[in-house]
């Protein structure tokens, strides 16, 4: 999507509802204000669960930019397009289920709201 903003948003929690529409999603989100917009409609199987304003520790997508980082940083891109394809072929090439699971499969969430992580 080219945009961060409510209108993608809703696109995103849609497409995301009809994905095994038979299972109930808990959507882990920061408190960016596209995430809580008045015309966000939430689909019956999905809950949002914000995590508290400043803590980035608690957010797993803070732990994949930390790992994408550490493959695309230090190095010299001459151009956008050329940092954008290596962040593509990193994204590609070098991540499946196993290592976005280690990266964000934390025990905080597996412990306190007695779920599992199915990537």
């Amino acid at each position: 999507m080219p945009y961060c903003n409510s209108d993608t948003f809703q696109v995103f929690l849609d497409l995301f509802a009809q994905h095994n529409p038979e299972e109930f999603k808990i959507i882990i989100l920061d408190n960016g204000a596209f995430h809580r917009a008045k015309s966000i409609v939430i689909p019956d199987n999905i809950a949002l669960l914000f995590l508290p304003p400043y803590s980035p520790e608690l957010n797993p997508a803070e732990n994949m930019w930390q790992h994408i980082k550490g493959k695309v940083s230090m190095n010299v891109h001459k151009t956008l397009h050329e940092l954008q394809m290596k962040l593509s072929a990193t994204v590609k090439n070098e991540l499946n289920k196993t290592i976005v699971k280690s990266i964000c499969d934390r025990k905080f969430y597996s412990n306190n709201f007695k779920c599992t992580f199915n990537v």
